[in-house]
């Protein structure tokens, strides 16, 4: 009997959702620690970073949410479960605290220089996305650990 190919394997067993949504996950906490260096330091590269860091992930955000509707409707037929209904409005929250940062960042490019409204609606806008995608992350945890334990006889 012929092994598999990587490549069957993969198109096997490849979590697009997964994958797409740890990319996110990834960049916002580097995106806070980068910020938290930028504040006390005044220092314009971390805070570019966190520019940088906070475009790629509003463009990474739609790819995690459809992928996640998609494995959703796929793997538990659109379900109703409250797990599913947090994760769509804790998805919803990230994507406009994430617009929102974004959108400032954009039209005020000296907006960590001074000490007005905006900068402090911006940094805080950064760190509420943290919290957001911790519990994002934890209910994927448990979606992923049921699974598991389901797939076990």
């Amino acid at each position: 009997m012929a092994r598999p190919s990587l490549w069957q394997d993969m198109k096997k067993t490849f979590l697009f959702h997964a994958i797409a949504a740890h990319f996110s996950n990834g960049l916002i906490p580097v995106a806070v620690l980068y910020l938290m260096l930028a504040i006390p330091t005044g220092d314009t590269f971390f805070e570019h970073t966190v520019e940088h860091l906070m475009v790629i992930t509003l463009m990474a955000i739609p790819v995690s949410f459809i992928t996640g509707v998609h494995d959703w409707k796929t793997k538990y037929k659109g379900a109703k479960a409250p797990v599913f209904i947090k994760k769509l409005r804790l998805s919803g929250i990230l994507f406009a605290l994430c617009v929102s940062a974004v959108s400032i960042r954009l039209t005020m490019p000296d907006v960590m220089a001074g000490e007005g409204l905006f900068h402090w609606i911006y940094i805080i806008l950064v760190f509420a996305m943290l919290p957001v995608v911790t519990l994002l992350g934890h209910y994927g945890g448990k979606l992923s650990g049921q699974s598991r334990q389901s797939g076990k006889s």
